[in-house]
């Protein structure tokens, strides 16, 4: 069985819509934040060096990096769903958003985060993210342009792992700003699996 070791509040969530599209046996081993760092909890070191979240394991294999299991998950276990047929050109534009997931996207999204955590005045990090996250959310309304979803008008891994992008602007309320992508929102949380994952999470947070 499929361990997935879970932190709450973290990008893990989006892990656990995946097995349930897969519909895939798995059991979570949950971690709490520290409470006043945010940080995760040592106990998670023990699983991997880096102490972060998520990361399954699976047949002796102990997988990080939330685009790794996802390319995992799917090539073994999603018997053709999820993912566009290899060598075609869907599939690449499968790969490079899977990567922009977690490249491209989450950098300014996580300095903004930073620095309103740190609070204090900043000579050029604050205008930086800013600059960079709205050039990034453009991009990505654009690209849902006459679209239900990003590859192949189909659910795939790549908007699992787009969907953690859609659900922090959801939750900083920023997400009517981009028209295509509160459209997109709604139709990510139609799927079952999706909101039996918010069941899921809440459990653990």
């Amino acid at each position: 069985m499929i361990t997935l070791h879970h932190l709450n509040k973290s990008r893990s969530k989006r892990i656990i819509w995946l097995l349930e599209e897969l519909e895939l046996e798995y059991e979570i081993k949950p971690y709490l934040r520290d409470s006043v760092s945010f940080l995760a909890p040592p106990e998670l070191k023990s699983i991997h060096p880096l102490g972060k979240s998520p990361v399954i394991e699976d047949d002796g294999l102990i997988i990080s990096e939330s685009g790794a299991i996802t390319d995992y998950l799917i090539e073994k276990y999603g018997k053709g769903k999820l993912a566009p047929k290899r060598g075609t050109n869907a599939y690449v534009e499968y790969s490079q958003w899977l990567h922009f997931a977690e490249g491209s996207a989450m950098l300014p999204l996580l300095l903004k985060l930073f620095v309103a955590k740190d609070g204090c005045e900043t000579n050029f990090l604050a205008g930086y993210a800013d600059a960079e996250t709205l050039k990034i959310l453009t991009y990505f309304n654009q690209s849902l342009e006459g679209k239900t979803y990003l590859v192949d008008e189909q659910l795939t891994g790549a908007d699992i792992m787009m969907s953690m992008i859609v659900e922090t602007l959801v939750n900083n309320g920023s997400i009517e700003t981009f028209p295509n992508l509160a459209r997109y929102a709604k139709q990510l949380a139609s799927h079952e699996a999706f909101q039996k994952a918010d069941q899921v999470e809440a459990k653990f947070s």
